[in-house]
């Protein structure tokens, strides 16, 4: 693969992986094409403030995603359940960045997918970017899967009590299963990396993580943070919410479930974050 000497295109740029990734890139002078819906968005101008060009993408209007692909050398692109059409909609927008890379002669594509997505865990959410996988590499275009694990971010919302002598962490699956973990921030320099250098993912795919701690040691670093007592609390399954988050947890409670190469990882972003690490950078108690 020749050295990257293009403009990337960052699909989602305003999110927190696409956002992420356009950061890493930026900050390794890599010239980045934002794609975003409302470029008069605060965390569009501020990419447009650190060098980043805008242009609109709106997934509603197919052509001003092509528009937004001209002339570009790379790509990242990640897709979401989360936009109101589901998981179905998610499959929708995977194939319409395929179908625009493929014809705008893209040299090569990052798609973020979740890790386990190779190994038809039946979980919906898995499920359908596994499917946006199959359908890029069917259309031949070069690309690398990342595949993150569980986000450190998501367990901000699973601490009560912290300002009680009794912090608990509540999750619904059973303590001593250590769960993988990563940082968002991280996602962004791993898929940077790649888009840099796509030879330094010579398989294609690779799952990433940070960390990988159980129930019990997630709250021990929640303690050691707050300087006060923490435990765990292992919910049931179906404390989860829908059926998609409750499959999730099931297939996190009967290992392996994720299954990262973390060498790799750490290998692709020297400053990889344990979740320690970043507990102290994110969260003020």
């Amino acid at each position: 693969m020749v050295a990257l000497s293009g403009v990337v295109a960052v699909v989602g740029a305003t999110g927190q992986q696409g956002g992420a990734t356009a950061r890493a890139l930026l900050s390794a002078g890599v010239a980045v094409r934002a794609l975003v819906r409302d470029p008069q968005k605060p965390a569009a101008q501020a990419l447009a403030a650190d060098g980043a060009e805008l242009a609109i993408a709106d997934f509603d209007d197919p052509a001003s995603v092509r528009m937004a692909f001209d002339g570009v050398e790379r790509a990242f692109a990640m897709t979401t359940m989360t936009s109101g059409r589901g998981t179905e909609g998610e499959i929708n927008d995977g194939i319409l960045i395929a179908d625009v890379a493929k014809s705008a002669g893209v040299e090569h594509l990052v798609y973020s997918s979740v890790g386990g997505a190779e190994r038809h865990t039946g979980i919906p959410h898995f499920e359908s970017k596994r499917r946006v996988e199959e359908y890029i590499k069917n259309l031949g275009i070069p690309a690398t899967y990342v595949r993150p694990t569980f986000f450190y971010d998501n367990l901000l919302s699973q601490l009560s009590n912290f300002e009680a002598s009794d912090m608990v962490v509540r999750l619904p699956m059973p303590d001593g299963v250590p769960l993988q973990m990563v940082a968002v921030s991280d996602i962004g320099a791993v898929a940077a990396a790649v888009l840099i250098d796509p030879s330094r993912v010579p398989t294609g795919a690779v799952e990433i993580a940070g960390d990988e701690l159980t129930g019990s040691q997630i709250a021990d670093v929640f303690g050691r943070r707050a300087a006060q007592p923490a435990r765990f609390e292992a919910l049931p399954a179906a404390a989860a919410g829908d059926d998609d988050l409750r499959a999730m947890f099931t297939w996190f409670s009967t290992p392996p479930s994720y299954q990262a190469d973390r060498a790799l990882t750490a290998e692709l972003d020297p400053s990889l974050q344990t979740f320690e690490r970043w507990l102290d950078q994110r969260w003020n108690p």
